[in-house]
């Protein structure tokens, strides 16, 4: 294909992907009461299934004290048009969330055909896998990390009598960047996956700079999360289960790429017999 081909073929991934943003975007905009009230503010509400789970898992250790933590402050809207602007803008990016799999989809039908075949072959799964790890670091984000962000900064205060009333775009911004945040670090498996496959990492390397990987992982485990110790420790678990995963996903690919290169060498001695 020509340069232009290209361009052309591009195009029309583009317009595709950009209309199932749309489409989604448009459903969440509808759903306005689902959207908000038990998606997005879920989390600033005492009922919501994190406090309760952890409430439960207190009761069962002997401790009532995540059952007294609750969550209290109020959000508030102070421009005219406020509540609309941040209607449109987080329906977009729900749009976005829910159209990742079909977008990463279409990134993949342009890219695929440029690949030998043997390059199609390992990347089998390849739109699978990414879409189901960026849901479970999405669910991750949602469930565990943003909540208990939430908890820790709305109940946080220097003074009794100072009032926390959040303005929502403050709310939101941290909802999103919680989530989205979770949802890109579980990438990293099928990450090390394709850097494995291009022969720029290995699993003694990881190996060898684990201790160094801990310290980047607490790291992105404090920037993500409020300075809480456990807040830190919960998203800190995960990741590195992530990356011990992604020691033996770059050892399996080493070993694939060793017995096809075997192969390949002993059927030319063979066919050079």
């Amino acid at each position: 294909m020509s340069f232009i081909d290209h361009l052309e073929a591009l195009r029309w991934h583009v317009i595709r992907a950009a209309i199932s943003v749309v489409v989604f975007s448009t459903a969440a905009f509808f759903a306005k009461e689902f959207l908000f009230h038990d998606l997005i503010l879920g989390p600033s509400r005492n009922d919501f299934w994190t406090y309760r789970a952890f409430c439960r898992l207190g009761e069962i250790m002997g401790s009532t004290e995540p059952c007294e933590n609750s969550v209290n402050f109020v959000i508030q809207n102070r421009e005219m048009s406020g509540q609309l602007a941040m209607h449109i803008s987080t329906s977009f990016m729900v749009g976005i969330v829910l159209a990742f799999p079909y977008l990463f989809w279409e990134i993949w039908r342009f890219v695929k055909p440029g690949l030998y075949p043997h390059e199609r072959k390992n990347s089998q799964g390849a739109v699978f896998f990414v879409s189901i790890l960026f849901i479970l670091g999405l669910l991750f984000g949602y469930y565990v990390a943003a909540p208990l962000s939430i908890n820790f900064l709305a109940s946080y205060t220097v003074d009794a009598s100072i009032e926390n009333q959040i303005d929502m775009q403050s709310y939101i911004s941290t909802l999103t960047t919680m989530t989205m945040s979770c949802a890109f670090v579980f990438e990293l498996p099928m990450v090390v996956f394709f850097l494995a496959k291009a022969g720029l990492i290995t699993p003694e390397i990881m190996q060898m700079y684990r201790k160094h990987a801990i310290v980047v992982i607490l790291v992105i485990a404090a920037v993500i999360t409020p300075p809480d110790i456990t807040a830190q420790i919960i998203v800190t678990i995960p990741v590195m289960l992530l990356y011990e995963l992604s020691i033996n996903i770059a050892r399996t690919v080493r070993r694939g790429d060793t017995a096809r290169l075997n192969a390949k060498l002993a059927q030319e001695q063979n066919s050079s017999r």
